[in-house]
């Protein structure tokens, strides 16, 4: 434990927690306290190290009543063929290769067809439509990477 740095041990610890049930809920104030490092320590772990493509859902609450909630969800199987996807995407993509992702996925069993068509009603040009076409295909880029991320997982 002598070669941990704090991040670690606030990450194992929280996993710990984890190991005993699907999520936890805390309040960032509390944990910074028992750790004795300032909140955004706790922001930078759980943003860090309890990601999407991890397999766990951050979810935040703020205020006086606030909390954040980090649930361990099952991944898919085939999270390479997901990573290609994402790969494949980048951070600009045309209309076409969108279609011919999103046409990869219903093909891999990964969608259905009623999926597909949302994925396509939000990636079309008359949802995406700015009027400057790299600005569309940038916005439709982290769209198709958004709805690859939570196909990552199965609800």
């Amino acid at each position: 434990m002598e070669n941990q740095n704090i991040s670690d041990i606030i990450e194992s610890y929280l996993k710990q927690i984890l190991a005993e049930s699907q999520q936890v809920e805390i309040r960032r104030a509390e944990i910074a306290d028992q750790f004795n490092v300032v909140p955004s320590q706790i922001n930078y772990v759980i943003k860090t190290r309890f990601t999407i493509q991890d397999g766990y859902v951050v979810q935040s609450k703020r205020g006086g009543g606030g909390y954040i909630r980090i649930e361990k969800v099952k991944l898919l199987d085939n999270l390479d063929f997901i990573d290609s996807l994402v790969t494949a995407v980048g951070d600009h993509i045309s209309r076409h290769d969108g279609l011919a992702v999103v046409r990869s996925l219903f093909e891999a069993g990964a969608v259905s067809r009623r999926e597909v068509n949302i994925i396509l009603a939000a990636i079309d040009k008359d949802a995406i439509n700015t009027g400057d076409r790299d600005l569309d295909q940038q916005i439709r880029a982290r769209v198709l990477i958004s709805i690859l991320n939570h196909l990552r997982y199965e609800s």
